[in-house]
């Protein structure tokens, strides 16, 4: 929220008072002197008022896993293992994961406790692709990446998929790009042509790519450079 209604929300401070407080910048967020009351304040940030803390803050975390077949992707399950389960970190209730995948489909999953950032990378609209690694049942003709560039339809929904690039492999084997993560959207796609999907494998989320050397189940913490990427 902006600071002026953070400090205002604040039992000790009127709105005066806060007025007065930044124009004599004696409020900091996260180290920083500031005067605008738009300046935002999240729930990360620490807030000092001239030496005193008002909020702490709390670190932000971001986790990059090579999802293995076979654990739901939540964060809790009453039934099978969860991506969660793969993680050995303390407070791991606080966390959520951007971009859910199916119980057997393997790649990038990225894990956090910042809402804000999880909402850049998976909402359409902000259009960063999801790369996928598809392998089919049957032979992809060349007709599909028209298609899909093109939308697919979905009579369920009454919706057109936003346009989507394919690009083939091998006869089976295709990288599929999309926007959206709609419910089964890959396997429901290649449905189209009554083409199944036998494996499903997530490269990349937007900027961030799956790092090769983690085998499925293993994780590690995102660099400061993969966050501001987002």
């Amino acid at each position: 929220m902006r600071v002026d209604r953070f400090l205002s929300n604040l039992p000790r401070f009127n709105r005066q008072q806060v007025r007065l407080l930044l124009v004599e910048r004696r409020v900091s967020v996260d180290g920083v002197p500031v005067s605008d009351p738009h300046h935002e304040v999240r729930e990360f940030s620490r807030v000092c008022v001239d030496d005193e803390v008002l909020q702490a803050g709390k670190p932000a975390r971001y986790f990059m896993l090579h999802k293995p077949q076979g654990c739901v992707s939540a964060t809790c399950d009453p039934q099978h293992p969860t991506v969660l389960d793969w993680l050995d970190e303390p407070d791991k209730d606080e966390l959520h994961i951007a971009g859910r995948l199916d119980f057997n489909t393997t790649g990038l999953m990225l894990i956090t406790n910042d809402g804000q950032w999880s909402r850049r990378l998976t909402q359409p609209t902000t259009k960063l692709p999801k790369v996928y690694l598809v392998e089919t049942e049957q032979p992809i003709g060349a007709e599909y990446a028209a298609t899909f560039a093109a939308g697919v339809y979905f009579a369920f929904e009454d919706l057109t998929t936003q346009p989507a690039q394919l690009e083939l492999l091998a006869p089976r084997l295709a990288r599929l790009s999309i926007i959206e993560g709609r419910y089964h959207q890959v396997k429901r796609m290649f449905g189209h042509f009554d083409n199944k999907v036998l494996r499903l494998h997530r490269e990349r989320m937007g900027p961030l790519a799956l790092d090769d050397a983690l085998a499925p189940g293993e994780y590690r913490a995102l660099s400061a450079d993969e966050i501001r990427q987002v």
